[in-house]
């Protein structure tokens, strides 16, 4: 396997690979191969240091990315890897909230709302308590609600910091309401799936012990992705351990409008000060000429994690840019 390694990975790849104890933030720039750092990095510490499968925690954040990844560890390890928890982190609540259901006092058998239920409750709630849905829109307050949720503020809580005017004061008559319906429902939103797990662990140490010792090893891929509560969830459970890798790229967060909080990544080091960081800055899709138009742009933001992007490919043509007069002329 090491052999392997060595053959496979470039050094800071490598390095990445064979860190096996204490927190770790690999800065993964664009191109650089995070994907296969991460599932050889899951396969170095199965079979060159005896973890087992069921200790280890890795989440990511599409559907597509977790079946990707579970591809590829199947790919190294075989079978050894079905007992992996390998998932989004909705999925992974899912999981945790259906096994802990009576301690989260919650049904086994909930169900989970899509965005089309949301709204449709959402708007019975409004109606319910006489809110136009012509003069305050039902997204707006799903958003809001969302927000909340991600904040870890449940609506108890809102009710008695909101404000008596705008937007919050229509959301704090709507918000208890609508948790109120979801629980008649026996439903949770996705939003919930989060808020609720790190209120589980909150509240019931005897539960949180359990998952801190069954994911002695947790890793988590696109952190610049994390919203507040993946954040408290993650530290949560890595509490007894410490061994959080996390790989991201805070040039590339860009999902800031559904939650996502960069500092997340920028603070990794205040938050874990014995944190090893390695930075993949070879890049393996693009051209030298785009990797410099990228690291001009980019190198403006003072608030970033230094690197510098570099290739062994072509230079390739000059980057070219066209401006339209207008949307017409452009289309």
């Amino acid at each position: 396997m090491d052999e392997f390694i060595q053959r496979e990975l470039n050094p800071p790849q490598q390095e990445a690979v064979r860190h096996t104890d204490g927190p770790l933030l690999i800065l993964a720039g664009a191109g650089s191969g995070k994907t296969r750092v991460i599932t050889y990095r899951i396969a170095h510490l199965i079979h060159m240091h005896g973890v087992l499968p069921q200790n280890i925690l890795a989440v990511t954040f599409t559907n597509k990315a977790a079946a990707e990844m579970r591809q590829r560890i199947e790919g190294l390890l075989g079978n050894a890897a079905m007992s992996l928890w390998m998932s989004t982190f909705h999925a992974a609540c899912v999981r945790i909230l259906r096994r802990e259901a009576e301690a989260a006092r919650l049904s086994p058998q909930f169900v989970i709302y899509d965005t089309a239920d949301q709204l449709t409750l959402l708007r019975q709630c409004m109606k319910e308590s006489h809110i136009d849905s012509e003069i305050y829109a039902p997204q707006s307050i799903m958003r809001r609600i969302s927000t909340l949720k991600n904040e870890l503020m449940d609506s108890d809580t809102f009710i008695q910091e909101a404000g008596d005017f705008g937007l919050d004061e229509i959301v704090s008559h709507v918000y208890p309401l609508y948790q109120r319906r979801l629980q008649d429902h026996g439903a949770l939103d996705f939003d919930d799936l989060l808020m609720r797990t790190v209120q589980l662990m909150r509240r019931h140490p005897e539960v949180l012990e359990r998952y801190q010792h069954r994911f002695r090893y947790i890793l988590v891929d696109e952190y610049q992705d994390t919203n507040m509560a993946q954040y408290h969830l993650l530290n949560l459970l890595a509490e007894r351990y410490r061994n959080l890798c996390v790989v991201g790229d805070d040039d590339q967060s860009v999902y800031r409008f559904r939650g996502a909080n960069v500092r997340n990544i920028l603070n990794f080091e205040r938050d874990y000060p014995d944190a090893t960081v390695v930075k993949l800055e070879q890049n393996y899709r693009s051209t030298g000429t785009i990797l410099e138009a990228a690291g001009a742009v980019i190198s403006k933001n003072d608030r970033r994690k230094e690197k510098t992007l570099w290739t062994e490919n072509e230079r390739g043509i000059p980057i070219g840019y066209f401006c339209a007069q207008d949307e017409v002329h452009e289309a």
